[in-house]
């Protein structure tokens, strides 16, 4: 029997638990509503990441990224393997052991995920109606409970957030040790600098965040007015479009091209040993068999492959015959492109290639030649390569995952009379086929470790590279009218951005790899 007493003590801490409760949050205002936009454009709004910004509160996605991919399929294994016990913890418990999972002994200087990865995944992951809140604000701060490496790119790059409020993880040697410090100390002492600066007042600060920022309660008792919005609301918000960017998102970098959640994870883990042998032997079949034979039997193994004729093409002149020596240039998506055009013609080709790994040279079924950069040395490669057969050539110089085109290189109307645009089209589920790390000889494997990869490869008609429409044009002129006929064709934007610009960002280089320098 439960004793009359303590049942009266235990009625009594209820009220004073819930007495503490209220006055904690009747130290600033507290509505449903989100602020009018007049209101913002004058204050500071310190807006919770997970709780405001996020439409799904869960940080396990983004943490199972860094495992993947700053440390491995076993580190990732590791932490799904935990996420039973991850799950029974406190928010703050399970957040700190899945930082000290993730990154215990991951270099700092070499970890770039924070700008090269998670973007992308944060990016799809905003709230329309929660990013119009913050986007109103005269001046933004951010909170979050992830780490800052994580956060700080993504939020500064792509949201044009002024100050982000993280978690900061300590460091021994150079290296991650996977513990953090605490974030209230921080967030505070970053208020009171922005109040003791005169650049804010306290009646200019407004808060946004969610009924689970539990974390930063003490943060929005310095603002005026706190908006708080729950889970069920923040499950009707609409995704942020791609349009709506502040900063369009052209590059990213890793390897996982879907959402990893516990259950997504568990599929790919439990695909991964029949992925692999599926690649290998999809790979086999590539390089052994003629196109006649490997076409039908890759379709039986999952890969589907489109050809389309454009409409502007010319009848049975783009594809070419086995006595013609044509010039194709397409834009990028993999390794395979050159590849997959020798397929749907029937016949090798010849590919030229910038900074491929000796190894995907090695095994390539098709011949490639690598340009060396200087550009009279590479103009007499393509005219004699030409001579000696079919050429294909990739005027972007590197990959691109997102619907755009970089700039093209115009050394390629320097070359022939004619070219042969094709426009090229990949879709993958599981893995990118593409990464700028030094384990860029896998690339290949990984596109075909995918449950079902697609290919759609479109011919266009023949365009002559001294004039546009009749009227006398330079290289340069031809190549910005080519990127921009396969653009349209594809629905793709066209950009000035180059492969250095691309490696610069994503990999802190210029895109060169061992051996380069030699072969220059």
């Amino acid at each position: 029997m439960i004793s009359k007493a303590f049942l009266e003590s235990l009625y009594l801490f209820y009220r004073f638990m819930l007495k503490r409760l209220r006055n904690s949050y009747t130290t600033y205002g507290r509505t449903h509503k989100c602020p009018p936009p007049d209101k913002l454009s004058t204050q500071t709004i310190v807006c919770d990441v997970e709780g405001a910004l996020l439409r799904n509160s869960s940080t396990f996605p983004y943490l199972m990224l860094v495992a993947l991919e700053a440390g491995g399929f076993l580190r990732g294994l590791l932490l799904l393997s935990l996420y039973p016990l991850i799950s029974c913890l406190s928010r703050e418990l399970a957040l700190r052991l899945m930082v000290f999972v993730c990154f215990l002994g991951v270099r700092k200087e070499s970890f770039r995920m924070g700008r090269a990865v998670l973007p992308k995944f944060f990016l799809e992951d905003v709230g329309l109606e929660g990013f119009e809140v913050l986007r109103r604000g005269g001046r933004r701060v951010c909170v979050s409970s992830m780490p800052t490496a994580m956060v700080e790119g993504f939020l500064k790059e792509y949201l044009n957030v002024e100050v982000v409020l993280g978690r900061e993880l300590k460091v021994f040697g150079g290296y991650y040790t996977g513990l953090m410090e605490e974030s209230e100390v921080k967030a505070g002492l970053a208020l009171e600098e922005l109040l003791s600066g005169g650049r804010v007042t306290e009646d200019g600060i407004v808060g946004f965040g969610g009924y689970s920022s539990y974390l930063h309660q003490q943060l929005f008792t310095c603002c005026k007015e706190v908006y708080l919005v729950s889970e069920v609301e923040k499950r009707r918000w609409q995704q942020l479009p791609r349009s709506s960017y502040p900063k369009p998102l052209v590059f990213h970098d890793g390897r996982i091209a879907f959402r990893p959640t516990p259950m997504s994870t568990l599929c790919m883990f439990l695909w991964l040993p029949l992925g692999f042998p599926l690649a290998v032997a999809r790979a086999l079949v590539f390089i052994c068999l003629p196109y006649a034979l490997s076409i039908p039997l890759l379709a039986t193994l999952g890969m589907r492959n489109r050809h389309v004729t454009s409409s502007t093409a010319h009848p049975k002149a783009d594809v070419g015959s086995h006595g013609s020596r044509q010039l194709y240039i397409s834009n990028h998506r993999t390794l395979l492109d050159p590849l997959c055009i020798a397929a749907v013609l029937r016949r090798n080709v010849t590919a030229t290639t910038y900074s491929v790994s000796p190894i995907n040279e090695w095994i390539s079924p098709i011949r490639t030649i690598r340009l060396t950069r200087n550009r009279e040395e590479d103009r007499r490669r393509m005219k004699n390569l030409l001579e000696e057969g079919d050429l294909v050539v990739c005027p972007e110089g590197t990959t691109c995952r997102e619907p755009y085109l970089l700039r093209f290189s115009p050394l390629f109307a320097e070359v022939s009379q004619e070219v042969v645009p094709v426009a090229l089209e990949t879709s993958v589920t599981m893995f990118y086929g593409t990464s700028t790390s030094k384990f860029k000889y896998l690339d290949p494997l990984y596109f075909l470790m995918n449950p079902s990869p697609r290919y759609e490869v479109e011919f266009m008609g023949k365009v002559a590279t001294g004039s546009i429409g009749g009227n006398e044009c330079s290289s340069y002129e031809i190549a910005n009218h080519l990127q921009g006929q396969i653009g349209r064709f594809l629905g793709f934007e066209c950009t000035n951005l180059t492969r250095k610009d691309k490696y610069l960002m994503l990999a802190g280089n210029e895109g060169f790899v061992e051996g380069d320098i030699n072969r220059r």
